[in-house]
């Protein structure tokens, strides 16, 4: 259930906000469409995990004082629900890139799928997507990346506590998948691809729950706007009409 505000002071204080972020939105979109919502009061807004533009679903807003507990929420468990395309790759891993490879998957059975899942399951590495918002020497990989240049991606290390295939229509095949803070989607999902001898690239991604905190909860993201903008209203100059 949503929860309901009285009064404007309530964010200044410090409130943890969850909103469904849109798809093609930027995290930082929803974060700048908040604090413009505030405005003339000035109050300091974050989010406690990137969501990719292509992603939706569940994205935890901190205001206030509530701000200073944003790694706190940062580190949760997160649930994922999402699709795959099985028989190409593209350089992003999702389909923000055009496939630049194809395979045949005409020998692919369900059983040899669900039983891929097993080896990624547990603690794991995985490399991060080069197009992905990670900085390497001050610059962010994605923009090394659409400029061609070749990227440096380190190894790292990450946990999945769950990983099931809930839809298998080849090429498309929806799964589920419980995590660990820093883990890519669109990394696990290309390297499923590649331990078949195939490729795989993610083409829907939705954020389903981070810690205890559910998108069946959460705000859209007008919704809340508007809600802000009302709370906000009887403390704003009203407009000289002489």
């Amino acid at each position: 259930m949503k929860k309901s505000y009285n009064k404007i002071e309530e964010f200044a204080e410090g409130q943890l906000l969850l909103v469904n972020k849109p798809y093609q939105w930027t995290s930082f979109d929803v974060v700048g469409k908040i604090r413009n919502s505030f405005k003339p009061l000035k109050l300091k807004v974050g989010h406690a995990g990137t969501l990719d533009p292509l992603a939706t679903g569940l994205l935890i807003i901190c205001t206030g004082k509530m701000t200073k507990q944003i790694d706190t929420f940062q580190a949760e468990e997160k649930e994922y629900t999402g699709t795959m395309v099985l028989g190409a790759t593209t350089p992003s891993y999702d389909m923000e890139t055009e496939p630049d490879n194809k395979f045949d998957i005409s020998q692919l059975t369900a059983e040899q799928l669900r039983n891929n899942c097993a080896q990624f399951t547990g603690d794991i590495q995985q490399y991060p997507p080069a197009h992905s918002a990670i900085k390497i020497d001050g610059e962010r990989l994605y923009e090394k990346a659409r400029r061609g240049e070749e990227v440096e991606r380190r190894l790292r290390f990450v946990t999945i506590s769950e990983f099931e295939l809930t839809r298998i229509e080849l090429p498309e095949v929806d799964f589920r998948v419980v995590c660990s803070k820093g883990t890519y989607i669109r990394s696990l999902v290309h390297d499923f691809g590649a331990v078949l001898n195939n490729g795989a690239y993610l083409s829907k991604l939705r954020r389903t729950r981070s810690g205890n905190y559910r998108v069946e909860d959460a705000w859209e993201v007008m919704e809340l706007v508007n809600t802000i903008r009302a709370l906000k209203a009887p403390f704003e100059p009203i407009a000289d009409q002489s």
